[in-house]
């Protein structure tokens, strides 16, 4: 994993861009950032939902305490670990959006269930697992938070039928060392041409068992959680959501994560998508992440070699898009648009750009690539440096993956 080297004193060192940072090195602009947990934030207020952000994007503490800041009811994570790390720096409700399986994982559960002011709600597919858990912490004198996960078919986790997701509360009900909180869903795996058809198709019956499982007392508490949406389609699970009244009967929570960081690639594509479904919406969210590299060598005409690489940036959804440049030690104001460039390959230190007619670039100077997924980029590096518009470093955020 990367670590920029920011000297003492840096953010008050003049205006060059990125001064006294070694590069290649992750960069979040301050205002996009700011804009991004304000808007989401609003969006899903306004729905009548909860926001838990899925903190597995960016595992930066700093930026879950920006979040809980603005509203968020929790986080979401992925892991026990994850959890474990979020809980060292002060968040203390969890959402895990997996299965917890393995002893060594529930002892890790266990244990942050010791402080009767962390809450964990995790999820449960099947019976194998509800037995394990029950016995587990039956053994640890304590009730675990479950929530069942409904599925897709052919998709990843969860019960693939209405009859599983029953069949499943029942067994969760044979267990006094469970207590049965919700129901989430994941719609990010529907895909195709009619996937809005099928989102909102997978919403609704996640609603429905919802109700049902109400309607035949099997959770724990009179308000229990109905969650859903990743970073792509938050609004129609946000619309189903309220058209099926769960603002009555159930706390929805909604919880994309991406959307903090925002990219220039399927999260960019997916937020048009959003903004052409609700023309209500002010503007959308605005791209916080980059990544900056130096120029390493320009060995032809009309090629450069960056110094950035798979060591450095996301390269599952498509290579690292360049934005601008700039000449070494100058300042914000000296731009250059490199919109007509591209990353044409990557290598494990190096990616490969053409070079458009009429751009001026030489050995030394700094390149800003956008990225696609920002989740691949972020568990690449130990900091990111927070940048002003002037591109001076106003704060370090470490990542613990």
């Amino acid at each position: 994993m990367n670590n920029a080297s920011v000297e003492k004193g840096a953010a008050q060192a003049g205006d060059h861009v990125l001064h006294h940072v070694s590069l290649p090195a992750l960069v979040l602009h301050q205002h996009a950032l700011e804009h991004n947990l304000r808007w989401m934030q609003a969006f899903v207020s306004s729905a009548g939902a909860e926001l838990a952000p899925h903190g597995k994007t960016t595992m930066m503490p700093g930026l879950f305490r920006r979040q809980l800041a603005h509203g968020a009811w929790g986080i979401t994570l992925a892991t026990a670990t994850q959890a474990c790390a979020a809980y060292a720096h002060g968040v203390r409700r969890v959402l895990m959006a997996n299965q917890l399986v393995g002893t060594p994982n529930m002892a890790l559960v266990a244990d942050l269930l010791q402080d009767p002011a962390f809450e964990f709600h995790c999820l449960v597919d099947h019976p194998d697992n509800v037995r394990a858990l029950g016995n587990y912490f039956a053994q640890r004198g304590q009730r675990l938070n479950v929530m069942i996960e409904y599925g897709v078919a052919g998709g990843r986790c969860g019960c693939r039928s209405g009859e599983d997701v029953l069949a499943l509360a029942d067994a969760i009900a044979a267990q006094p060392a469970l207590a049965l909180t919700g129901i989430e869903g994941y719609e990010g795996v529907i895909h195709g041409a009619q996937a809005v058809v099928g989102i909102r198709a997978f919403a609704a019956s996640l609603v429905y068992l919802a109700i049902t499982l109400q309607n035949k007392g099997r959770f724990a508490g009179p308000k229990p959680i109905v969650t859903a949406s990743g970073s792509a389609w938050y609004d129609l699970v946000a619309e189903e959501f309220d058209r099926q009244a769960v603002r009555d009967r159930f706390l929805a929570v909604l919880r994309p994560g991406s959307y903090v960081a925002h990219d220039h690639g399927i999260y960019q594509d997916a937020q048009r998508g959003v903004l052409n479904r609700r023309h209500d919406l002010p503007e959308g969210l605005r791209p916080a992440l980059e990544v900056f590299a130096h120029v390493q060598s320009m060995p032809e005409p009309g090629f450069a070699v960056i110094a950035l690489g798979k060591r450095d940036v996301a390269h599952d959804a498509g290579l690292p898009n360049p934005l601008r440049s700039y000449p070494a030690g100058g300042t914000a104001a000296d731009a250059q648009d490199l919109g007509a460039c591209e990353v044409t390959a990557i290598m494990d230190q190096h990616a490969f750009m053409r070079v458009a007619p009429g751009c001026r670039l030489q050995v030394g100077d700094i390149v800003a690539f956008g990225t696609s997924h920002p989740c691949l980029t972020f568990d690449k590096w130990r900091t990111g440096c927070v940048v002003d518009e002037q591109l001076r470093v106003v704060e370090t955020l470490a990542t613990c993956f």
